[in-house]
């Protein structure tokens, strides 16, 4: 099972798009400082997730929502819990 998700930072008021395997690993790793992107975010916030079987539709998942650019889309897409 492949989960995608989408964090949120307060701190910096951005949101986050990955997939991954084993989400409550991937949240962990993305609070824990290590030099990358999401350390100046920290605390993440879980915020949105859809599980999908196949680790080829959740990649295809994550790219659609990323190539939207939109702050709004994301939003609605929260908001809509879909």
């Amino acid at each position: 099972m492949y989960t995608v998700y989408i964090l949120y930072s307060q701190r910096v008021d951005r949101y986050y798009v990955g997939y991954t395997n084993d989400l409550e690993r991937r949240l962990s790793e993305h609070n824990r400082p290590k030099g990358k992107f999401t350390d100046r975010g920290i605390p993440w916030e879980l915020c949105y997730s859809e599980v999908f079987l196949e680790k080829s539709a959740a990649y295809s998942r994550e790219q659609f929502i990323k190539a939207q650019k939109s702050r709004t889309y994301i939003e609605a897409l929260i908001s809509s819990g879909c």
